[in-house]
């Protein structure tokens, strides 16, 4: 590893050497503070729910993800930024992933991700040979949610491991740098994770390569229950409350602004 900002070749160099951190950020503030722990930071289709809202990913538009590339670029230094392809950005065909890929590129992006596996293995050859790394992305895909019928643990059965199995050899040798595996058996994570030569990072799928959370799910910013998977290390949410109910309190008793915070002549 170097100083310098990581690529794709540092992160696929520690593929049994250490595990990969990778955690979410939508804007320069986040950004700055993950950098100085995450291998990569990931600019998640997430931000559709987590920053505005959405009920899933579907909402998240190609001029959300670039945006948000771009302050994200602009608040790390070292981290490999890794952003998603939003849903109906790239599954077309190989020459709309190629001009959605590179807008986010241009945006700032280290590398994309995009979900799917057997109908995405001719893009993510596409991309690859013309120099657009690409971050696989399997078992619960959050852009196929309808289809999947709800936020379901994948591949529990034979037929369903056996298939993710697969679409996971097939990303790899279609030139994947890398592959996110969400919601799945640990075993079969693992088991996964063992059989590629690049890096697997889980998401609820055991110990694997590595592992990613959404920033604000770890940091205790979100509302309501968290994924099984998620480990809360903070509650920054009753801190921002506390410290905005004092701020109110202040100004309504007149305690703010004081002297110490006013200009004198």
């Amino acid at each position: 590893m170097t100083a310098s900002r990581l690529t794709t070749v540092d992160i696929r160099a520690c593929k049994g050497v250490r595990p990969v951190v990778v955690l979410t950020a939508y804007d320069v503030l986040m950004a700055q503070l993950v950098d100085t722990a995450a291998d990569m930071i990931l600019v998640g289709d997430s931000l559709g729910m987590v920053r505005f809202g959405l009920p899933d990913t579907l909402g998240v538009s190609i001029e959300m993800m670039e945006h948000a590339a771009a302050a994200v670029y602009r608040g790390a230094s070292r981290s490999l930024v890794l952003i998603d392809l939003p849903f109906g950005s790239y599954e077309a065909s190989p020459q709309q992933a190629f001009a959605s890929a590179a807008r986010l590129m241009r945006a700032g992006a280290g590398a994309i991700k995009l979900e799917g596996g057997a109908p995405m293995i001719d893009t993510v050859r596409f991309l690859t040979q013309r120099g657009i790394p690409v971050c696989g992305h399997l078992g619960l895909t959050p852009q196929a949610v309808h289809v999947l019928g709800g936020y379901k643990v994948q591949g529990r059965d034979t037929a369903g491991a056996d298939h993710l199995r697969r679409d996971a050899l097939a990303l790899a040798e279609a030139g994947a740098f890398a592959l996110v595996l969400e919601a799945v058996p640990a075993a079969l994570g693992n088991a996964i994770a063992a059989s590629l030569s690049i890096p697997v990072i889980g998401i609820g799928a055991g110990a694997c390569d590595g592992q990613v959370l959404v920033s604000e799910d770890l940091l205790g910013l979100t509302t309501g229950k968290p994924p099984k998977f998620v480990k809360r290390y903070a509650d920054i949410a009753a801190t921002i409350k506390n410290a905005v109910a004092q701020f109110a309190d202040d100004v309504r008793q007149g305690r703010f602004p004081d002297s110490a915070h006013s200009y004198n002549l």
